[in-house]
């Protein structure tokens, strides 16, 4: 079932959110995280097909981007390439602090929660999760990749037992499809059973994989 997405924008502990919240006895956390260049309001294309058994937030991330938006790594840190491990994890340490803190002040269950992300918003939530596999449910990596530096990480198998929705563009110039192809066999050696919706777009999602994304998450 289709449902209007009524968000509110609020201010919690130094960070921007806009929230979706839910009447739903124990209702489900998830957590939609944006591109570079992003911000709260950016994500929500991707939630108008879930239903209100979810308790959505999309915090705005911490870092201004150039030449507009915000960014889940410092300016200090950019790197030629993509986002890496030292880049992204001081960002991936504050969003499970601030999901910890805002679900015990509305009373959510956050003990596992799930995490959809597009682009450098996908590439966190491959870090959280191989970070903090404990906590993670589901989870939407959407034309994303992931980061740089994880060899160790990968290589404890962190993600076994999960089922992970991949989502990309054969025409995506932003972050190229070999890309998405080489993360899928990271996320594997990770331990994790990969979904792969593949379409010919740009960096974005297309309407066949966005079908398929809303029917992982509600599955």
């Amino acid at each position: 079932m289709r449902t209007a997405t009524n968000t509110e924008l609020i201010e919690f502990n130094d960070w921007t959110l806009r929230v979706r919240a839910s009447q739903t006895i124990n209702p489900r956390l998830l957590i939609l995280i944006h591109g570079w260049t992003g911000d709260e309001n950016s994500m929500w294309v991707f939630a108008r097909g879930l239903s209100t058994d979810f308790w959505m937030i999309a915090p705005r991330a911490p870092y201004p981007a150039d030449p507009s938006g915000f960014s889940w790594r410092a300016p200090e840190l950019l790197t030629e390439g993509r986002s890496s491990l030292e880049a992204l994890r001081p960002a991936a340490d504050g969003l499970i602090r601030l999901i910890d803190e805002y679900s015990a002040s509305v009373k959510v269950d956050a003990l596992q929660f799930d995490l959809a992300g597009f682009s450098q918003g996908a590439a966190m939530v491959n870090l959280v999760a191989m970070l903090y596999p404990h906590r993670v449910r589901k989870m939407g990596v959407l034309a994303g990749f992931v980061p740089a530096g994880l060899e160790e990480l990968i290589s404890q198998k962190p993600l076994t037992g999960k089922n992970i929705f991949v989502a990309h563009g054969t025409q995506d110039n932003m972050v190229p499809i070999d890309h998405a192809r080489a993360s899928i066999e990271l996320l594997e050696q990770a331990g994790a059973q990969v979904t792969y919706c593949e379409d010919e777009v740009g960096h974005k999602v297309s309407a066949t994989c966005m079908r398929a994304l809303e029917s992982y998450l509600q599955d």
